[in-house]
C-alpha cells in the first residue's frame, strides 16, 4: 500500500524555516539557496493544497494550519533522525555549542582535546558570546549558561555549583599572604556584577567598609587573565580556575568558599537527540561531575 508521502526535502525546508521563521536563515542552516528553501516550502504547500506561512515584513511565520503539521510531523522527522544516527558505529557530524565566554575559554578549550582523540568523527564548533543562543531555532545544538539564582528556563542540565575561591599567581601570594585580611592589601578582581568580595570577606569573618576601592571589576575573561598574570586577585568559581590550578599557575588563597550561582547546560524542548551531540552532552557532565556537589568550605 503506497503512502501520501511529501518529499524529505520539502518537510526539511518546512521544520527548518518553522523554527528560524525565514526563508534565508533556513538556508544558511540547511546550505542551501534561498530560493530553493522557497520553492520547497511553496512545493509543499502546493501538494497539500493549504498555505503553511504568511509573510511578514521580515521573514515569516506559521498559519495555523502550518502549525498544527508542523507539530504532528516533527515527530516522524525526528524518529527517521534517530534511527539513521543509530546505525552509525561511531557518533558523526557536527556539534555547535554556544557558551559563556569565560566557561568556554578556561574549561571547554583546555578539555577539548580529549574529546577530539575520543570522537575523531566529531566536529565541535564553539562560540563564546555571552547572549544565549536560541537552541529552539539551532542557532545552536547546546548552550552553556550560568544563573546566579534558581534554574534556567527550558532543559537544562546542572554542570557545575562550585564554590568561588580567591586565587592569585604564586608570584603574587609570596610569604605576605597569611590570612584573609592580608588580601586587602592586595587589588581585588572580579568579573561579576555583585559585590562577592563583601560576601567572601563576610564568610571570612573580615569586616571591610562598603565599598572597597582598590575592587577592580573587569569583563571575564580579562579579569581572569590579569589574576593569572600577577595584577589582582581573582575571586572565581572552581571550574574554571581548575586546569590553571593543576598546572600551577593559579593557587587558591583560602579554603574559604561561598556560592554565587550555577553553570547549566541548556538544549532545546525537543530534547539531545542527535548521536554526536548526545555524547558531547555526555562527556561534558562527566567532566563536570566534581564540580556538582564540591561543598563550600
Amino acid at each position: 500500500m503506497s503512502r501520501n508521502l511529501p518529499p524529505l526535502n520539502a518537510l526539511r525546508a518546512f521544520d527548518a524555516a518553522a523554527r528560524h521563521e525565514s526563508f534565508s536563515r533556513a538556508a544558511e542552516e540547511l546550505l542551501v539557496s534561498h530560493s530553493a528553501i522557497s520553492r520547497h516550502v511553496r512545493g509543499l504547500e502546493a501538494r497539500l493544497g493549504v498555505k503553511l506561512f504568511r509573510d511578514l515584513p521580515r521573514g515569516v511565520e506559521l498559519t495555523m494550519v502550518g502549525r498544527s503539521y508542523l507539530e504532528r510531523v516533527l515527530p516522524a522527522l525526528d524518529m527517521i533522525a534517530d534511527a539513521t544516527d543509530d546505525l552509525a558505529d561511531v557518533p558523526t557530524g557536527q556539534v555547535t555549542v554556544n557558551s559563556e565566554p569565560l566557561f568556554a575559554e578556561r574549561f571547554i578549550i583546555p578539555r577539548l582535546a580529549g574529546f577530539r582523540k575520543a570522537y575523531p568523527e566529531v566536529e565541535v564548533r564553539l562560540e563564546a558570546s555571552p547572549a544565549l543562543a536560541d537552541v529552539e531555532r539551532y542557532e545552536a545544538d547546546i548552550a552553556v549558561r550560568f544563573a546566579h539564582t534558581g534554574k534556567l528556563d527550558g532543559p537544562s542540565d546542572l554542570l557545575s555549583a562550585a564554590p568561588i575561591y580567591p586565587h592569585a599567581s604564586p608570584d603574587l601570594m609570596g610569604d605576605c599572604i597569611r590570612k584573609p585580611e592580608d588580601l586587602l592589601k592586595l587589588p581585588l578582581l572580579r568579573d561579576r556584577t555583585n559585590n562577592i568580595w563583601k560576601q567572601w570577606f563576610a564568610a571570612a569573618g573580615v569586616q571591610t567598609d562598603a565599598l572597597l576601592d582598590h575592587e577592580w571589576r573587569m569583563k571575564s575573561p580579562l579579569a581572569y587573565e590579569a589574576g593569572l598574570n600577577g595584577l589582582g586577585v581573582y575571586l572565581g568559581s572552581s571550574e574554571c580556575v581548575s586546569f590553571d590550578v593543576g598546572l600551577g599557575r593559579l593557587v587558591r588563597c583560602f579554603d574559604i568558599g561561598i556560592r554565587d550561582g550555577a553553570f547549566y547546560l541548556v538544549y532545546g524542548s525537543r530534547g539531545v537527540r542527535r548521536s554526536a551531540v548526545k555524547q558531547f552532552r555526555a562527556w561534558l557532565l562527566d567532566e563536570t561531575r566534581s564540580f556538582r556537589s564540591e561543598p563550600a568550605v
